[in-house]
């Protein structure tokens, strides 16, 4: 279950800054100090909206801040999501 949690562009920036909010902490380093299994360099990109949330980690957040999910709006994408099938371009005729 590697799945990804996909928001709407700027709101998983928005979803971050209202945990940080809820958990009152200063700045996202203060995330890891609740026991969030990630490096903060992966948080720098999770925030900067390089990188997708991965599922657990999302679900960890709602649990930690106390946020119902009902009031997040996401999409989920497979494990496979952005793979590309390779081959293609090789296949000899």
């Amino acid at each position: 279950m590697n799945e990804r949690v996909k928001f709407g562009k700027g709101k998983q920036r928005d979803f971050l800054n209202l945990v940080i909010n809820r958990l009152n902490v200063v700045s996202l380093r203060g995330l890891l100090q609740f026991g969030v299994d990630v490096r903060y360099s992966s948080l720098k990109n999770y925030y900067l909206e390089r990188r997708f949330l991965p599922r657990s980690l999302f679900e960890d957040l709602l649990y930690l801040s106390k946020i119902d999910f009902k009031d997040v709006r996401v999409k989920y994408l497979n494990n496979n999501w952005g793979q590309v099938k390779g081959g293609k371009k090789s296949k000899r005729k």
